[in-house]
């Protein structure tokens, strides 16, 4: 046999291996497919050809094993006990950029699915291997390594901290610095989900100088890099007053209440989550919002949006408002109030009710005039309906409930009380009762109201018990009355008159 047709063997060998990694690829890249190449023994097939002589076959076959190990955590099981990430993890340090892109990847697509994945990739060296590739010259490395960080740091504290000791978050705070847009993008929110876990975390992520880098990119044109810095910037404030007030002073706002109009959805709701963050700290840091026009912006996001987007919103109404009279007064002035009515008559999502609830209730609680201007707002009756309802969480009836008493107990605008004499149960009337107690023996004209729109009738047919509250607060109330008023209004009294004119014998 001559020498070229030995040598063409090996070439038609070479071929064969190359055209099967690629059309493994090209299958894999489909959901459909993903089962029968796992019963067909694809992952045992690929595992050599990463050894392979030709670098493009050992490209082509990793690539297979990223995207079989992205659809589930069974091929990315399959990947760990095939002992394949070793290999990887060397390769990351030995071999050309391109391979190691897609050794990024394949670890990657397995560390995203759970905790314990995530620990076998950690478990193999990989972090030390994926840090080293932050620092090479080419961006997509970069933007691989740091993406199979992310998919570590996301899943639990201690996972994060592993990231944090082999040294990424100097690195990934470059990559912000980075030209690239995509790199830019997975550098923040990698940044964001090592910071979310803990205090600890997020100030390993500020030590590194990462906010002020994060926030020179807020009105970047790219929609996913600003969701991502939002994203960064709500999780490292929302730990405490300190990190929050860090956030402040990069000068942050009035940017973010731009941001609050962008066309993306999501930067618009991630932009309102990191308000809501700082807001909730302090009513300094909430006066901060509110002087550079935050209120009107996040109820205009309010009144902009629809379900879910709406939440981050209404609790940064509702963490402004609790801080402070004044501040409760500027999120009323701004029709922060009206809004939130709204939100209860539109939605019924029972989470963003709950939170809309939580918010009233936190607005109003504060003086008389608070709880007057939640009430002209139809509150009371929406509120009352979240609580009433059959299918109502635990959740919603709690904060419906809550948000009630407190505005009840500062409400002395007996117009907004007067329709909960007849539709409150027990529970809620006993508050009622309560502030009618407190009125009406200074209040001749709401005596006189009080008895032609029948609350004095309403009154007398409650059924409490003796020596109870709120039999307090009814002697409270019939004393403000002359005796023969409130025998007249007393259930039964009629019948009493009737018998007595039956029993009448005229002189």
């Amino acid at each position: 046999m001559s020498q070229r047709k030995i040598l063409q063997v090996f070439e038609e060998y070479q071929k064969a291996r190359s055209q099967f990694v690629m059309t493994i690829c090209e299958l894999a890249d489909r959901p459909q497919n993903v089962e029968i190449l796992q019963s067909a023994g694809a992952m045992a097939l690929l595992r050599p050809l990463l050894l392979d002589t030709v670098p493009n076959v050992q490209q082509q076959a990793a690539l297979a094993l990223s995207r079989l190990a992205g659809h589930n955590d069974d091929l990315a099981e399959a990947v760990v006990k095939g002992d394949i990430l070793p290999q990887l993890v060397y390769s990351l340090s030995e071999q050309n950029r391109k391979y190691k892109k897609v050794a990024a990847q394949v670890l990657y697509a397995v560390a995203k699915h759970s905790p314990h994945l995530a620990q076998s990739v950690v478990d193999c060296g990989a972090l030390d291997a994926l840090v080293i590739c932050l620092e090479e010259f080419d961006p997509e490395v970069k933007e691989a390594a740091a993406r199979a960080l992310d998919a570590v740091s996301r899943h639990n504290a201690e996972l994060a901290q592993a990231v944090i000791d082999a040294g990424a978050v100097p690195l990934l705070v470059l990559c912000l610095q980075e030209p690239e847009i995509r790199l830019k993008v997975v550098a923040a929110l990698t940044l964001s989900q090592i910071s979310k876990h803990s205090l600890e975390l997020a100030q390993a992520v500020v030590d590194a100088g990462a906010i002020a880098h994060l926030a020179q990119m807020i009105l970047n044109p790219s929609p996913k890099l600003k969701q991502n810095v939002f994203s960064a910037l709500s999780q490292i404030a929302k730990h405490n007053v300190d990190l929050a007030e860090m956030v402040v002073e990069a000068e942050v706002f009035p940017s973010v209440l731009r941001c609050l109009k962008d066309n993306d959805v999501c930067v618009r709701k991630n932009a309102a989550t990191l308000i809501r963050e700082i807001a909730k700290h302090t009513p300094e840091l909430s006066q901060i919002i509110v002087n550079s026009g935050g209120v009107a912006a996040i109820v205009d996001y309010i009144s902009d949006n629809k379900g879910g987007s709406r939440l981050p919103g209404i609790m940064a109404l509702g963490y402004i408002g609790a801080h402070s009279e004044s501040l409760a007064m500027a999120v009323i002035v701004s029709k922060g109030v009206v809004t939130l009515a709204i939100v209860l008559a539109e939605e019924t999502d029972q989470p963003i009710l709950a939170a809309t609830a939580w918010a009233l209730g936190h607005i109003g609680r504060h003086t008389p005039e608070h709880s007057k201007a939640v009430a002209l707002a139809n509150v009371f009756p929406r509120l009352l309906l979240c609580y009433s309802r059959n299918d109502a969480t635990e959740d919603l009836q709690s904060k419906a409930k809550k948000a009630l008493k407190e505005l009840l107990q500062k409400c002395i605008h007996l117009p907004a009380l007067e329709p909960l004499l007849h539709d409150a149960p027990p529970n809620i009337l006993k508050h009622v009762i309560g502030q009618f107690s407190k009125v009406l023996p200074h209040d001749s004209k709401a005596r006189r109201v009080f008895v032609t729109s029948g609350g004095l009738k309403k009154v007398q047919e409650i059924d409490a018990e003796p020596g109870s509250q709120l039999a307090e607060y009814i002697n409270t109330i019939n004393n403000c009355f002359p005796d023969e008023i409130v025998k007249y209004y007393s259930p039964g009294y009629p019948d009493v008159l009737l018998e007595r004119v039956d029993q009448y014998q005229p002189s």
